[in-house]
């Protein structure tokens, strides 16, 4: 049995005992990870340091600390998020009791990224553990130093059997996709979700797929370019451009471009200093692999600012691309780096319609006073998310489903998304072994006159008070006696 298949075959029999499922074990692993970042985090800081170059602030702010954030969300709400949900009834079921019961999915799979090691892998995580589920933790090999600290880490303080870690390369991966799974929860790009999802329908398996794409960002000429601009710098320049909802490219008119480019030069310095590549708030390119893809989009490309590049220490300094065609190098793909085409474009409804013509996108933004232009955008397009006049911060509202559409992705995640998306809603209707006069109009022989009462009780649905509901009852009673005596039988 190769080591892979050990960590499924035990995760199962963790699950099966049945003590993942009380509150109260969960709420324990649930703090028990959460001292983890407490206590470990210049552990993890200096894992991240290592792989990405990510300094320890920055570390904290964008990787652990909206991780402590869902964790004590998790805590406060799981009693709300697994208690039975009452739903509204039709006549026909008024004195049953009807509700939704969440329940565990059984073994999830979690398969995270590299580029923010800890966030998107422990998220999915900390979902399926709050919904009671086992979960085999499978980190990115390419942060070699990360998932060395995840492996280690761990176990020290969440059940090592429920949530066994299985680190390694592509062929443990591939291992791991043959076993049976409940759930899969990748995060990464289309090229492998559309792997995963293979091996998933061999066993029916339902998958989260979290990916990316090229995600827009238009500017309104009569906005604040100076703000939209910083805003739009910060978003695509942070962790050196590999984030999954990076504004990729900037869709302008031809009469602004000239100050876009300014200003992000301006938003550049002001973040970076004159020399990024020796601010410690600027990362690298994770490996060489990745640095030359990056620098092969620049061949049919005019740079505006930056290009600067150091292949030995995977670095490319922040750069703006001018009067980038769309059949560039440059638009064929996400570009997950610190590149940043700007398109001109003649109209709001030009930008639409060149957004339209692409693959859905995980994320849209738009700046503009007007709010008109901001619903123009929001109601003539699809995206995973929309964010108007800033970038990348709907990612941490806990309230609002993080996910894609189409080629960027499927399910979603994120507070009580994460614990939805990772449990069987199951329905439950508990009916009392009395009023069988009522089934009457359902048994054969079929008439008309069953099927008009049939519709009557039905379609007709009902959301009453405590009193409404007993009243309406009696009445019913009553009133159902009479109908069946005199017609139905």
């Amino acid at each position: 049995m190769s080591r892979e298949q050990q960590a499924v075959a035990l995760a199962r029999k963790a699950f099966e005992t049945g003590r993942s499922k009380p509150l109260e074990y969960r709420i324990y692993q649930l703090k028990s990870l959460q001292r983890l970042f407490i206590e470990r985090q210049q552990d993890v800081s200096d894992a991240i340091k290592k792989d990405l170059n990510k300094s320890e602030v920055g570390t904290q702010l964008y990787e652990t600390l909206g991780l402590e954030g869902e964790i004590s969300l998790a805590i406060r709400k799981l009693k709300d998020w697994a208690a039975p949900r009452p739903v509204e009834k039709n006549l026909l079921t008024i004195s049953d009791t009807v509700y939704i019961q969440p329940e565990p999915l059984g073994v999830v799979l979690i398969i995270g990224a590299w580029n923010y090691p800890w966030a998107v892998t422990i998220q999915p995580l900390i979902g399926a553990i709050a919904a009671g589920n086992a979960a085999v933790v499978k980190p990115s090999e390419v942060c070699v130093h990360t998932a060395k600290v995840m492996e280690e880490l761990l176990p020290l303080y969440i059940d090592k059997e429920l949530y066994p870690v299985v680190t390694g390369g592509v062929p443990e991966t591939q291992e791991l996709l043959r076993q049976r799974f409940d759930h899969i929860f990748y995060t990464g790009n289309s090229m492998v979700g559309k792997v995963i999802m293979e091996a998933a329908a061999k066993n029916l398996t339902p998958v989260t797929l979290e990916l990316g794409g090229k995600s827009p960002c238009y500017i309104d000429k009569d906005c604040d370019i100076t703000v939209a601009c910083r805003r739009v710098a910060w978003g695509k320049y942070t962790n050196c451009g590999q984030t999954c909802i990076a504004p990729d490219y900037i869709l302008c008119e031809p009469s602004i471009q000239n100050r876009v480019i300014e200003e992000v030069k301006k938003a550049i310095k002001e973040f970076y200093t004159d020399d990024p590549k020796t601010c410690p708030d600027y990362g690298r390119i994770i490996n060489q692999r990745h640095f030359k893809r990056i620098m092969a989009m620049l061949e049919d490309s005019t740079i505006a600012v930056g290009g600067e590049n150091d292949e030995s220490d995977c670095y490319i300094a922040p750069t703006v691309l001018q009067d980038v065609k769309p059949e560039a190098k440059v638009m064929q793909e996400e570009i997950f780096g610190p590149l940043l085409p700007i398109l001109s474009i003649g109209s709001l409804d030009e930008a639409i319609k060149f957004v339209n013509k692409r693959e859905k996108p995980l994320a849209l933004y738009v700046f503009s006073q007007d709010n008109k232009v901001i619903n123009k955008m929001r109601d003539e397009t699809s995206s995973g998310g929309l964010l108007a006049n800033d970038c990348l911060v709907h990612y941490s509202v806990s309230s609002l489903p993080f996910g894609g559409v189409g080629n960027s992705g499927m399910g979603c995640y994120h507070g009580k998304f994460s614990f939805d998306q990772l449990s069987h809603l199951r329905a439950c209707l508990i009916k009392q072994l009395k009023m069988e006069g009522v089934n009457s109009m359902r048994y054969p022989p079929h008439t008309a006159k069953k099927l008009g009462w049939a519709r009557f009780f039905i379609l007709k649905t009902v959301d009453l008070g405590w009193l409404g509901r007993m009243a309406l009852l009696a009445i019913m009673v009553v009133a159902v006696a009479v109908v069946l005596q005199n017609y139905l039988l």
